[in-house]
């Protein structure tokens, strides 16, 4: 009881010293006066610190914004700046306004360099627009980055993005010079200097120093680290991220590429160019006389759904480390900004039009000999679509023979059909045996499947090479044909509010209609190889096959080439169209099965000569027929 009444005391005194407290925070609380008067001494007292902090970090900041210093700095605020940058602090007491930037033009560029870093901060090309028909921008809204890492004989390390250059603009003939200097004193500095020469995309850029000899570190490498996000330009951003990718110059003239598809990153040695190609654009780096010994290399995939609106398709880096030469910096570059156009890449005579993907191997020795120099003869005095149905007119004539000679073959299979099938039915107990029955009565008529499948294995090359010259060919960037406006785009007739899986959210008629030549095409030709094609115990049913081939490759031609370039759907189209056309003149007016029958029975009576070959497959089919008869002799036992 008496525990209880000791609780209710102790909390009426607890509540009694809390009303105290109240009472007296209430009585002792500031008036309006009192307050305002603390309020100014707080920010009195904030912005001393303020003023203080700044004199101890000596007027120097590393962000975006510097401040123009138009006053005279006094000897502790030197004194500040030597010990934060040592040399360098010189670059900083000069009046530049290193926030602002230095424009100039020329007939193909126009340009905006950075005072601060003293790199390009905007490159326009004034000749092209994108699909939007805005203005095609290499560089733009900080998506480059060119610095240079330095180390200091006092043991520091900096970077030329947190200095102020001191610009200048002048004339050296014709051709326009920019001056970037990043000054340790009047006579000491590390300059930037851009050459543009009239209606050129190669300006001519060196990194030079003068009088640093005693401030650099030499045993500390010099590095150069270019960054840069490659800006959309094409409808297609995942048809266009296809022919972005990184491609350098090694070695004395090979080529390499980073992955196409997904993020990479790889060492170079002896690097003579590297290229930052954005599929009909290319910002490339050029080495010229001395190859850059090292070159760190990264590609970052920067389209993670193509339904998103993305404005960049690929993010390259490239860290690069200079030699020194005498303890100074002495490199002569070059810097394209400009179309992936094989025409204007050749003209440099450095090899950089092996960035563009013309294919590889013979496909693309095919591309560079024939197919570029016909297509730029053709698009000299016709219009860019009639130029690519007059090539391919010229490509199915010259290929007609290898038509003719497929027709021939299924025109022999399709004689020697009703023996062939005598002879399977007189040894359908023996498959081996009919196997070669079949295969002599081939020969002696110079008949085979093969036939008529190595002629076709002919026009792969051609077809591949072609498959490659399409899409790259700068010359058909925004050239309309009848309803496509860009034949280096997709052809859009509909577009569709939602979106398809790898088919996209558009209908592209030029796809449809090779789809639908190809179905015609393969039906009358695949059709009749069905006819007389064999079917072989143990073999793949061909037949089946070539059924399910006649639908599968529409089906992949409808679907895949959708968000291709429109010409080169019009080729294909063109192209199955006039391989109809050929067929039924070979069939109708040229091939006589009469004929051809009579040619057969000639060529049976003739003594045939084996091949090595076919001894062999004779050789090989008998050792199996007679291992097949011992083990069904040792069964029976």
């Amino acid at each position: 009881m008496e525990e209880k009444k000791f609780d209710v005391k102790s909390i009426i005194g607890f509540v009694l010293i809390f009303g105290i407290l109240l009472y007296i925070m209430y009585q002792n609380q500031p008036t309006p006066e009192e307050l305002e008067a603390q309020k100014k001494a707080e920010q009195e007292q904030v912005e001393a610190e303020t003023m203080q902090s700044k004199q101890n970090e000596s007027l120097i900041t590393t962000s975006a914004d510097y401040t123009t210093q138009t006053q005279v700095l006094d000897s502790t605020q030197k004194a500040a700046l030597q010990n934060k940058v040592g040399d360098f602090a010189y670059a900083l007491t000069l009046p530049s306004a290193a926030n602002k930037q230095t424009t100039v033009e020329t007939e193909v560029f126009e340009l905006k360099f950075n005072n601060k870093g003293g790199h390009l901060a905007e490159v326009k090309l004034k000749n092209f627009v994108d699909y939007d028909s805005v203005p095609v921008y290499m560089v733009k809204d900080n998506n480059s980055a060119f610095n240079i890492q330095f180390g200091t004989s006092d043991n520091r390390t900096l970077n030329t993005q947190d200095f102020p250059f001191e610009p200048s603009v002048s004339k050296s003939g014709e051709n326009t010079v920019v001056s970037m200097k990043l000054k340790v004193s009047e006579t000491a500095y590390l300059e930037y200097r851009y050459e543009l020469k009239p209606k050129d995309y190669m300006i001519d850029f060196s990194i030079k120093s003068q009088g640093l000899n005693g401030v650099f570190n030499t045993s500390q490498p010099i590095e150069l680290d270019w960054k840069q996000k490659n800006i959309r330009h094409s409808k297609s951003i995942s048809y266009e991220n296809r022919y972005t990718r990184l491609t350098y110059m090694y070695d004395d003239g090979k080529v390499d590429k980073l992955s196409q598809a997904s993020d990479d990153d790889e060492t170079a040695e002896d690097v003579e160019w590297l290229s930052y190609r954005q599929h009909f654009f290319s910002s490339i780096l050029v080495a010229n006389d001395i190859p850059f010994k090292k070159a760190a290399l990264t590609s970052l995939d920067l389209v993670e759904d193509e339904e998103i609106d993305t404005l960049y398709t690929k993010l390259y880096t490239s860290k690069i480390p200079l030699a020194y030469s005498g303890g100074e910096v002495n490199r002569n570059l070059g810097l394209y900004y400009g179309p992936t156009d094989n025409t204007t890449l050749k003209q440099y005579d450095k090899g950089l039009e092996e960035s563009i993907p013309f294919g590889w191997g013979i496909f693309g020795w095919i591309n560079k000999v024939l197919f570029i120099p016909l297509f730029g003869f053709l698009s000299g005095f016709l219009p860019y679509g009639i130029a690519i149905i007059v090539m391919t007119i010229l490509v199915k004539i010259v290929l007609s023979f290898v038509q003719y000679k497929q027709f021939l073959s299924q025109a022999k299979m399709k004689i020697l059909k009703p023996e062939l099938d005598a002879v399977r039915e007189k040894y359908k107990d023996n498959k081996l045996k009919a196997q070669q029955e079949t295969m002599a009565i081939q020969s002696r008529a110079g008949a085979s499947p093969l036939s008529g499948c190595l002629p076709g294995l002919m026009q792969i090359p051609v077809f591949y090479a072609l498959f490659m010259f399409f899409p790259t060919a700068f010359e058909l960037r925004q050239k309309g044909f009848l309803w496509a406006d860009d034949l280096s785009s997709y052809d859009s007739i509909l577009d569709l509010p939602f979106h398809i899986p790898l088919y996209g959210d558009h209908v592209a008629l030029f796809p449809i209609l090779a789809a639908i030549a190809i179905f015609f095409y393969m039906r009358m030709t695949t059709g009749q190889q069905m006819a007389n094609q064999p079917t072989q115990e143990g073999m793949p049913d061909m037949a089946k096959m070539m059924k399910y081939m006649i639908y599968f490759s529409p089906i992949l031609m409808l679907i895949f080439f959708n968000n291709y370039a429109s010409g080169l759907s019009l080729y294909y189209f063109i192209s199955n169209l006039i391989s109809i056309g050929i067929m039924l003149v070979i069939k109708n007016y040229i091939i006589d099965e009469d004929k051809v029958l009579a040619k057969i029975e000639v060529s049976k009576t003739k003594p045939k000569k084996q091949s090595k070959f076919q001894k062999k497959m004779a050789e090989m089919m008998e050792q199996a027929e007679q291992q097949k008869q011992a083990q069904q002799k040792g069964r029976k036992k």
